[in-house]
Formats: C-alpha cells, sequence, structure tokens
C-alpha cells in the first residue's frame, strides 16, 4: 500500500475532480459516512450518545460536518463546535455544514481563542461527551497550531483525560501532527482511532506523530481505483500481501545445497553472541547451509554452542583479524550464495582494514552490520566500488557514525536519510527503529508495520543480519529480502513477547519459522 505526503493527497482529489469528473461533495460525502461508521464503531451504537464535533473550515471539517449529519440520523445526540464562521466557509465544506445545520443539529462558532464564555459551553459539551470527533486541521497542519486551534485542542484532551469514558477519533490526521514528518505539537490531539482517506499519510507512522493516532483505519472514500494505482509518490507502507507476493516457495525435492549457502563473518573473543545470534537466524530463516567465519579464539565455544552451523576459525593477531584471514574468507565466499559480515568482529584498526577489503572484493551479495558498518566510518565511497550487491543495517547510532549526522539529526528525518543514502551509496538501507525504514537505489522506501518496544534488547539487530541473508540466499533480491526480512523480524518479535517486556533475541529468532508460515496462509 502507498503512503501519501499531503501535497499528493491534494493532488489525487483534484484528479479525481478534474480528470475523471468526480464532484468534490461525493468524496466528502463517503468520507462523512467513513468516520460515522468508525464512531458507531467505537460507541456500539450511536443512538442517544453524546458526540461533539470539533470542525475546521477546510475539507477536514467538510469531513467532520458530513459525520455529523449522518450521526445526528442515527441517534446521536450531536454538536458542533467550528472553529470559524460559517460565512467563512465554501466549496464542498461549506454544503456540508448547510446540509447539518438543516437536520436541526446546533453549531457553536468561535473565532476568537479568548472567547470565555463560548469556551465555557464548549468545555462543558465535550467533558460530557460519549465521542470527540477532531476534524479541525487534518493535514493541513505544519509548524505550529495558532492560539485558537490550540486551545481547541487542549478542550479534547482535557475531555478524554477528565472523563474515562470519552473516546476521540480524529478525522484524517489528528491536529497537531504533521502528515509528512511525525512531527506534534505540543497540544496535539491525541486520539483512540484515526480514519484515514484513500490512502495513509506517512507522518502517522512516524514518532512522535504515531503516538497520538491510536487504532488507524484506512477508508474507502470511493476514489478511481486507477488513480490510486498511480498516485504520486514511492513510499509504500510493508503489509502482510506485501511479503507473502515476495516469499519464494520451496520445491518439494529441496535439499539443503539447495536452499540457500550462508556464510557469516562475525564474532570475537568476548563478543561471541552476536556471531551465534546472527548465524543460528540464517538457520531458523530458511537458509540451507550456514557457515560462521569466526576468529580462531572464538570457535571452540561457538562450535559447542551451534550445533546446526558449520563454524570455521580464521587467523587472528592479537584480537584483531589477520591478513591472511582474507585469503580464507575469499575461499569461503566461493561456495555461497550471499554474505553476512559484522556482528562482533570488533572495531580495531586492523579489524577495519580487513572488512573493507573482504567488501571491496566480494562477488556475492552482502549484509553488512554491526562493526563492518563502523569499519565504513570515513569510507563509505568504497560502497560505490564494490562489485556485489550490499543491503546495510544501522541502527540510528551507527547511520549517525557514518554520515556524520547527530543520532537526534537521523531520528528527525529517518525517511529523508535513508533514502538519499540508499542512492547515493547505489545500496538498500534498512534503517533500524521504530518504524524501520527500508530504502532502495531507485528511491523507493518502504515503511515497516511489525514490531514491539519488547524487541528492544541486545541481538535484535543480529537476528535481522541473518534473517536477511538467509532470505537472499534462497534466491530472493536483496531489495525484497531486506522488505520481507524486517515484516518478519517485526511479526516474530510480536508473537514471542505476547505484549510482554523482558523478550530475550533467542526467543525471538526461535519464532521466525512461525511468522512466516503465518505470512503465507
Amino acid at each position: 500500500m502507498q503512503i501519501l505526503l499531503a501535497e499528493e493527497m491534494r493532488a489525487l482529489d483534484r484528479a479525481a475532480e478534474e480528470e475523471i469528473g468526480i464532484p468534490g461533495i461525493v468524496l466528502m460525502e463517503n468520507a462523512g459516512r467513513a468516520v460515522a461508521e468508525a464512531a458507531e464503531k467505537m460507541l456500539g451504537s450511536c443512538c442517544h450518545k453524546r458526540i461533539v464535533i470539533f470542525a475546521g473550515k477546510g475539507n477536514n471539517g467538510g469531513d467532520g460536518s458530513g459525520a455529523g449529519r449522518w450521526l445526528h440520523n442515527r441517534g446521536a445526540d450531536v454538536a458542533l463546535v467550528l472553529a470559524a464562521r460559517a460565512e467563512e466557509l465554501s466549496g464542498s465544506a461549506a454544503d456540508e455544514l448547510q446540509y447539518y445545520i438543516s437536520c436541526g443539529a446546533p453549531v457553536l462558532e468561535v473565532t476568537d481563542p479568548e472567547d470565555e464564555v463560548q469556551f465555557g459551553k464548549i468545555e462543558n459539551l465535550a467533558l460530557r461527551a460519549d465521542l470527540v470527533i477532531d476534524a479541525l486541521l487534518g493535514t493541513g497542519f505544519s509548524g505550529k497550531m495558532r492560539p485558537l486551534f490550540s486551545r481547541l485542542c487542549h478542550c479534547i484532551n482535557s475531555a478524554k483525560k477528565e472523563n474515562p469514558g470519552c473516546k476521540v477519533l480524529a478525522v484524517d490526521v489528528p491536529t497537531g501532527v504533521s502528515s509528512d514528518t511525525g512531527a506534534a505539537d505540543r497540544q496535539a490531539v491525541r486520539a483512540d482511532a484515526t480514519v484515514t482517506m484513500a490512502l495513509p499519510k506517512l507522518g502517522l507512522y512516524l514518532y512522535p506523530g504515531a503516538d497520538f493516532v491510536g487504532e488507524l483505519q484506512v477508508a474507502d472514500i470511493g476514489m478511481p481505483s486507477s488513480l490510486l494505482a498511480e498516485a504520486a509518490g514511492n513510499r509504500h507502507l510493508i503489509t502482510k500481501e506485501t511479503v507473502t507476493a515476495m516469499l519464494p516457495g520451496r520445491p518439494k525435492n529441496a535439499h539443503k545445497g539447495t536452499a540457500g549457502r550462508v556464510t557469516v563473518v562475525a564474532g570475537s573473543y568476548g563478543y561471541i553472541g552476536a556471531a551465534a545470534l546472527c548465524s543460528f537466524s540464517a538457520v531458523k530463516g530458511g537458509a540451507g547451509l550456514v557457515t560462521l567465519m569466526t576468529p580462531e579464539s572464538a570457535r571452540e565455544i561457538l562450535a559447542v554452542k551451534l550445533t546446526e552451523v558449520m563454524v570455521k576459525g580464521i587467523p587472528e593477531e592479537e584480537g584483531a583479524l589477520a591478513t591472511e584471514a582474507s585469503d580464507v574468507i575469499a575461499e569461503a565466499m566461493d561456495k555461497a550464495d550471499v554474505l553476512a559480515i559484522g556482528p562482533g568482529l570488533g572495531v580495531s584498526e586492523e579489524t577495519g582494514n580487513m572488512i573493507r577489503e573482504i567488501l571491496v572484493t566480494a562477488e556475492v551479495p552482502c549484509v553488512i552490520d554491526a562493526d563492518a558498518i563502523t569499519a565504513l566510518q570515513d569510507h563509505t565511497e568504497l560502497l560505490s566500488h564494490m562489485l556485489a550487491e550490499k543491503v546495510l543495517t544501522p541502527h540510528p547510532g551507527e547511520m549517525a557514525r557514518i554520515t556524520g549526522l547527530t543520532v537526534a539529526g537521523i531520528e528527525k528525518d529517518r525517511v529523508e536519510i535513508a533514502r538519499s543514502c540508499a542512492e547515493k551509496w547505489q545500496a538498500v538501507i534498512v534503517l533500524k527503529g521504530v518504524p524501520t525504514i527500508v530504502a532502495l537505489p531507485d528511491g523507493t522506501v518502504y515503511v515497516n508495520t511489525t514490531g514491539t518496544s519488547a524487541m528492544a534488547t541486545g541481538g535484535s539487530g543480529d537476528v535481522l543480519t541473518g534473517l536477511i541473508a538467509a532470505l537472499i540466499g534462497q534466491g530472493m533480491t536483496v531489495a525484497d529480502a531486506a522488505v520481507a526480512g524486517v515484516y518478519l523480524h517485526g511479526l516474530a518479535g510480536e508473537l514471542a513477547a505476547k505484549g510482554s517486556i523482558g523478550l530475550a533475541a533467542s526467543e525471538l529468532l526461535h519464532m521466525l519459522p512461525e511468522a512466516r508460515k503465518l505470512v503465507l496462509k
């Protein structure tokens, strides 16, 4: 499913009216009905329920007015708070307001944030409501809210806080949340649910804005499917359907040699956990043969720990990979379908030199993580010279390290930074976090929809690296493997955690087969 920016959604609305000939009022009617249906679902029944709708003078407010008429006709006690004078409205929004008024339902106009008399009435209504509908700004918010809207949002949030039985439903995007970036005003509406129209908006999935959305519903408002398919933008949600279409089947006559040969270069003395998790994740991810190349000092303990992985020692000098290691690893790669490199290798200068030499000569796809990413600091030009396709899986700290940005800077603009680096380095970038972003060299961006905060534990990233490598080994493109990998990884985390904090990364990887099974059902 595509994700749009605000301007792209406006262009879609214009195309529906100008190219297809669908009047704007038709789409607004459908949007209003979708909001009313969501409201009824939240309340169980609308009959005799008190509903207060906060509406702006734009199209978002028109959706709210339309919903108000539907809800009034279904027996709800509806009041509409209009953040404007009625005569200021135009077009379809003005029409919807008049349709609402014709039902005999009340309208309270407010234009002055210091009008204590009117705000007293509004606050009293909101505090007694069973449901408050936020139709103030929608995609129209950017920057900072004006005082009038800030106070109206405060009324909505106070109603929810002081009346535990009151629910809040946002129309399209909660007021105060940027539909493009997820930035949120301090007074942004905290919704229990949000109904967004036609296609989801990027800011609904990016933090801090995602915290204000509640349960997200995408409403079909009758936008022609031809327009939806052609909608501008190259951003997509990773859904179950996305991954189901990507995952390869396995022939009944498959054997370990045809199910993917994965070579992992990872680990060092004192850092064996990362190597073990990455390697065993490749096994649980479906790889037929997994070989772990690890410094000789870590070989014995890893060989005992990993009974399903072939563990081979590689030369080292004082804890760092020795020069001869390059030849040993190159020989192993000749028999591999994919290389995963980095977890627990260490960050010494000698190790960094060896990692860079391995990458620049590799001829099989490479999944680059952890210490292998650190080895690229001040050397990212190497990525453009690599012979092999590559996937980088940095967390924000590693991304900051190799881009020269701050972690805060990375988190503020995750999508654009991942996209620009993927194009610049001609690599697939998996920027881990909430949400994880997958950016492709052609500018396409995917936003993941699975995962849980319980996955905030050491080793989760090592599991992801092994899983992506396993999927590449099974014949998937590096792009599809990254997209499917982050979705399955997050789903496995949800299954393993079962809503509880205290998840261990080893528990996560054991749920990878179950996650794959669920996706293919």
